[in-house]
């Protein structure tokens, strides 16, 4: 096997859209996105004749220390044995070594989007990985469904009150779902989330960050707002990503006081037939907590939104940390405490 740099944007996206476990953090559009926000990035590709496992690079610059991240990577071609995938990690990790100790970064993260499995796991742990103290901004587990089936069938495999909250909201003359891929809308968008950020006392993402996140994806007609609206008034709104087949529910915000009119339930619903227009296989939810074994999690409550419209769980091998040097453990501490923190 050899490693090199990838520069061809057709030779990435070709490889993706034949893998069947892959997320956007491993796109084209999102190395641009980090770029554009002013990181330096790394496309890497593996190769044996063939291309067989192409990985994202991202330099993260933080106070509590500097690392090298693979979110949701690598995505590795499908059905290789547990001895290729080692390969392929080791390879990866000797370069990215390198490249740690010229950009003075004190570990390398990667967040997997292998099945959680023993074998995976032996992958990550024979080649020296210890498990993140934090799940970083990629997610470990999802909720999925697929939407190949028919629009009807869909509806019937639902919760019976998540079915019935549709049908109310759809028949509601003053509710309306609105989708549009203008840039001036993420100001609308933001403004929404600010307000939600702030009755539920969390870090919304910044202006520059769903600006650049939209403008880039939108150049490739891969994302779309929806809003919600009661009486002319948004009361929800969502961003939707389209791509290699998958159509993922990224971020999402809506108003509390219009709770009662389940409108977050119509606008996911407008969200899943898009992306069956766009000819999409699979909708991912974006991120799942096991409501019954944490109740108390922040995911809880959401995910039980989520898995109203029917699929399934994945879960993939947690965080992993390669230590490079001792100014990892700082970066430990504060994210073993900000994790404990959030309830996470």
């Amino acid at each position: 096997m050899e490693l090199r740099e990838i520069t061809n944007k057709e030779e990435w996206e070709g490889f993706l859209l034949q893998c069947t476990e892959k997320t956007f953090l491993q796109s084209w559009n999102w190395g641009e996105f980090n770029e554009k926000n002013g990181a330096k990035i790394w496309r890497l590709g593996v190769y044996d004749g063939a291309l067989l496992a192409v990985a994202l690079v991202v330099k993260v610059s933080a106070k509590r220390g500097t690392f090298l991240f693979i979110p949701h990577g690598p995505v590795i071609k499908p059905n290789l044995t547990a001895k290729d995938k080692k390969e392929i990690l080791s390879l990866i990790l000797l370069h990215l070594n390198d490249i740690a100790k010229a950009e003075n970064a004190s570990f390398i993260r990667v967040s997997p989007i292998l099945l959680e499995n023993e074998e995976n796991k032996m992958v990550f742990e024979d080649l020296g990985f210890q498990d993140s103290p934090m799940h970083a901004s990629a997610y470990e587990a999802t909720w999925k469904l697929d939407i190949f089936a028919k629009e009807e069938e869909l509806l019937k495999d639902m919760r019976k009150t998540t079915r019935y909250v549709i049908k109310k909201a759809s028949e509601n003359p003053d509710i309306s779902i609105e989708i549009s891929n203008n840039p001036a809308d993420i100001a609308i968008y933001q403004k929404l989330n600010k307000e939600v950020s702030k009755r539920q006392h969390f870090v919304p993402f910044s202006d520059e960050s769903v600006k650049n996140e939209f403008e880039i994806f939108n150049k490739d007609s891969q994302v779309i707002f929806l809003f919600g609206k009661y009486k002319g008034e948004i009361t929800a709104g969502a961003m939707v990503v389209f791509w290699s087949g998958i159509a993922y529910y990224h971020q999402a915000a809506s108003l509390g006081k219009f709770a009662k009119y389940s409108i977050p339930y119509l606008l996911q619903w407008e969200a899943i037939k898009e992306a069956k227009k766009r000819y999409c296989m699979v909708y991912d939810f974006w991120g799942f907590t096991d409501p019954e074994k944490f109740p108390k999690h922040p995911w809880a409550g959401p995910t039980l939104f989520k898995m109203g419209f029917g699929g399934y769980k994945q879960e993939f091998i947690k965080t992993q940390d390669f230590v490079i040097s001792k100014k990892y453990w700082l970066n430990y501490l504060v994210e073993k405490f900000r994790r404990f923190k959030r309830g996470l």
